[in-house]
């Protein structure tokens, strides 16, 4: 029995040493994660995680794809069938939309539809820059914003950088606060889907 007590303190060792580092900058560099970008001022956030890839097609066409992003538009690109488990009723679109490519801060993102868990399963426009950025806020940090008051509950946001030879830099950047089920619950999960639809993103894109 005393080994059970050894084993999950080596197996936190791993996570808290290697693997959650790893997570939170998959892909980035040290400058890029340090860079500040929209969406990270005003926040009264404690932790955050910023991931990166590069995508050889150009911004406006990485951007057309990021911009379908929604339950009720494009789907995430990620594994599907893990967020319909939670009744998200996603389906990944595999073209572009015309209708799918404006968005206004203060537009729903919606995780799940509308008609599930009350209407709370979306995220809400804050800020976008066409092709550039978009960031994205829970619907009580959009009413604090909106009176000038601090975010409390983090942002989700993306941001797009040309590089030569018509290839795109895309990062996402994700801030909340520092809890334990976010650091041991939250975190895992949120990676395996962000990293999934990143390579999603580029998968379309490129093709």
């Amino acid at each position: 029995m005393k080994a059970l007590p050894a084993a999950a303190f080596a197996a936190l060792s791993v996570y808290e040493c290697l693997v959650r580092p790893w997570m939170l900058r998959w892909g980035a560099t040290g400058e890029e994660c340090g860079a500040d970008l929209p969406g990270d001022e005003g926040s009264a956030v404690e932790t955050s995680a910023t991931r990166a890839l590069t995508i050889q097609a150009p911004v406006e066409l990485v951007w057309a794809w990021l911009i379908q992003l929604g339950q009720d538009r494009g789907g995430f690109y990620s594994y599907t069938a893990l967020e319909n488990l939670f009744l998200a009723d996603m389906v990944n679109a595999d073209r572009l939309h015309g209708e799918w490519q404006h968005r206004q801060p203060g537009d729903n993102v919606w995780m799940a539809p509308p008609s599930r868990y009350g209407g709370t399963g979306r995220m809400v426009v804050s800020e976008v820059d066409a092709p550039r950025t978009l960031v994205l806020v829970t619907p009580e940090d959009w009413t604090r914003k909106q009176r000038g008051e601090r975010i409390l509950e983090g942002a989700w946001s993306f941001h797009l950088f040309a590089l030569s030879r018509g290839a795109t830099r895309m990062l996402v950047r994700s801030r909340g606060p520092s809890n334990l089920f976010r650091r041991y619950v939250f975190d895992p999960a949120h990676f395996l889907m962000e990293r999934r639809m990143m390579l999603g993103i580029r998968e379309r894109a490129e093709a």
